[in-house]
C-alpha cells in the first residue's frame, strides 16, 4: 500500500475518522496498532508475524534487562537482544550474498564448491525498524531510558504505520512520550500537514517516478547513450531518489502530524551540502545520527586519535552501505562516502579559514560534493558491478560513444530539483498558502491536487527504500 495509492486515502481516511472519534488514549493506540498491521500486512500478510516477533522479543529484552540484578546479566540480555535482532535481519537479507562471495573466495582459490540458497522473501523495512527495536533495547542497557511496561505502546511505537517500512528511524525516546498524551483535534496544524504531504506527493509521483523511466534506460544499456546522457542520466537519478525518500519522508511526516505525532526530520535539502560531512548532516539524517550514536561512538569514535577515527568512521559508512542492500554495490557506495569523509577532513585541516566564507569557494565545494555524490549513486543503482563500471568510467571521462540523448531532456528536471530545493529551504509557498483564508485554501488545494494527478503516471512506482 503507497501513499500514492487511492487505496491508500481510503484506508487513512478510516483511520483518521475512527482515531479522533475515540475519547480515550488506550483506545486510540489499538485503532493505531490494528491499522499498523493492515497497512503492513498489505504487502504480505506473513511479514506481519516476523513484525510481532520482533515487537515481543524486544519487549521482553527490554523488560528483563530492567529486572536483571547485576552488570554481566545486562550484558548478556543486551548481546542476546543484539545477536537475535541481527540474525534475523542476516537471515532475511543478507545470507545469500555473503555464503555466494564465500563461493566465490574458494572458487578463485581452485577449491570446487556449490552455492547454497535461501529462498526468502525480503520483508518490507525490515531494516528500518530493525534498527529502530535495537536503539530501544540498547538505550535501556546504557540508562537512557526505562523499559516501557505497556506492550500496547511498545508495539505501537515498533508498528506505527506512517513511518514503519522507510523511515524516519525514530528514537523510543522520543515516541513513546507522545503516547502518554491524549491528543486534542484542535491543536494539529492540518493545513500544514496537508502542505506538506501535496509537497510530498508532487516530489515522488510528479517528479520522481516521471525521471525514472529516462535512468531506467540509461543505466539498463549504458552502452548506447552518449557521454552527456551518462552524466543527465546520472544526475537524474540522484534526483530521483531524493525526490522518492524525501518525498516519502514528507508524506509520512505529514501522515503522523495528521494524527498528533511528531516525527523527526530526514532531509533538509542535501544537494546545496558544501562538504561530504556537511551532506551527511543533510542526507537521511535518521540513519546517519542511528550510525553515529550506536555505531561508530561505540568503536570508539574520535577517541583514538586521528587515524582511529578515520578508521571507525570508514567502517561506518561501509556498514552504512551494506544496510541499504546484500551487495558488492553498496559496499562501494559506503567506501566512496567514507573515503570522501576521510579526505575531507583532512583537507578541513589545512584549509585557510578565509576560503570558508567566499561565495566562489562556496559555488566550487557545492558542485563538487553534488559530482561525487552523483559518481557514488551510480553504484548504488546500478544492478551489476561490472555495469556500474562502465557507467561510472563514462561518467568521470563523458567518454560515452553510443548515439542515444537524454540530456536535453533532461534540464527541466534538474530545474525543478534546484526550484524545490529553493522552495523548501526559503519556504515561500508554505508561507503563502498558510496565509489564505480556508475557502480559498482548499479550493486551491484540490485544484493543485488536479493538476497533480494529471502528472502522476498510471503505473505506480514502489517507494525506492521499500527494498531496504
Amino acid at each position: 500500500m503507497l501513499f500514492v495509492e487511492p487505496r491508500f486515502f481510503v484506508f487513512f481516511a478510516i483511520v483518521f475518522a475512527l482515531y479522533w472519534s475515540l475519547k480515550r488514549n488506550t483506545q486510540r493506540k489499538v485503532v493505531l496498532l490494528v491499522a499498523s498491521y493492515i497497512f503492513y500486512g498489505a504487502w504480505d500478510p506473513r511479514f506481519t508475524a516476523l513484525l510481532a516477533f520482533s515487537t515481543l522479543f524486544d519487549y521482553g529484552a527490554g523488560l528483563a534487562m530492567e529486572a536483571a540484578s547485576s552488570g554481566r546479566r545486562r550484558k548478556l540480555i543486551i548481546l542476546f537482544s543484539v545477536s537475535v535482532n541481527l540474525t534475523l535481519l542476516f537471515t532475511f537479507k543478507y545470507f545469500n550474498f555473503f555464503a555466494d562471495s564465500f563461493v566465490g573466495l574458494l572458487h578463485a582459490a581452485g577449491v570446487q564448491a556449490n552455492p547454497v540458497t535461501v529462498r526468502l522473501i525480503l520483508p518490507v523495512g525490515i531494516s528500518f525498524y530493525t534498527f529502530q527495536s535495537l536503539s530501544y533495547t540498547l538505550d535501556i542497557y546504557r540508562g537512557h531510558m526505562p523499559a516501557r511496561r505497556s506492550l500496547l505502546d511498545y508495539a505501537t511505537f515498533v508498528g506505527f504505520f506512517p513511518q514503519l517500512v522507510a523511515g524516519p528511524i525514530v528514537r523510543a525516546y522520543d515516541f513513546l512520550p507522545q503516547l502518554d498524551e491524549l491528543k486534542r483535534f484542535s491543536a494539529v496544524a492540518v493545513r500544514p500537514a496537508v502542505i506538506l504531504f501535496f509537497f510530498g506527493y508532487v516530489k515522488k509521483a510528479c517528479v520522481s517516478d516521471n525521471v525514472a523511466p529516462y535512468v531506467d534506460m540509461v543505466f539498463s544499456h549504458p552502452g548506447s547513450y552518449s557521454g552527456a546522457s551518462i552524466v543527465a542520466a546520472t544526475v537524474l537519478y540522484a534526483i530521483q531518489i531524493y525526490c522518492d525518500f524525501s518525498g516519502y519522508t514528507d508524506m509520512a511526516i505529514a501522515t503522523a502530524k495528521l494524527l498528533g505525532y511528531d516525527l523527526t526530520v530526514n532531509f533538509r535539502h542535501p544537494y546545496f551540502s558544501t562538504s561530504i560531512s556537511d551532506f551527511w548532516r543533510r542526507w537521511h539524517i535518521s540513519l546517519s545520527s542511528w550510525l553515529r550514536d550506536y555505531l561508530y561512538i561505540p568503536l570508539g569514535g574520535n577517541r583514538d586519535g586521528r587515524l582511529g577515527a578515520y578508521r571507525n568512521l570508514m567502517i561506518t559508512m561501509v556498514l552504512g552501505g551494506l544496510w541499504h542492500g546484500a551487495s558488492w554495490n553498496f559496499v562501494i557506495w559506503g567506501t566512496l562516502h567514507g573515503g570522501a569523509l576521510i579526505l575531507h577532513k583532512e583537507y578541513a585541516r589545512h584549509r585557510p579559514a578565509a576560503w570558508t566564507g567566499q561565495p566562489a569557494y562556496q559555488a566550487g565545494a557545492m558542485l563538487l560534493t553534488f559530482w561525487w555524490v552523483c559518481l557514488a549513486w551510480i553504484f548504488f543503482r546500478s544492478t551489476s558491478l561490472p555495469l556500474a563500471a562502465e557507467i561510472a568510467r563514462d561518467f568521470v571521462t563523458m567518454s560515452g560513444t553510443g548515439a542515444g540523448d537524454i540530456a536535453t531532456g533532461a534540464a527541466p528536471a534538474i530545474l525543478g530539483l534546484l526550484l524545490i530545493h529553493a522552495l523548501e529551504s526559503r519556504r515561500l509557498i508554505s508561507g503563502a498558502l498558510l496565509a489564505l483564508e480556508r475557502r480559498a485554501f482548499y479550493a486551491l488545494a484540490g485544484a493543485a491536487s488536479g493538476a497533480a494527478l494529471a502528472l502522476t503516471p498510471i503505473a505506480y512506482r514502489p517507494f525506492i527504500y521499500f527494498q531496504f
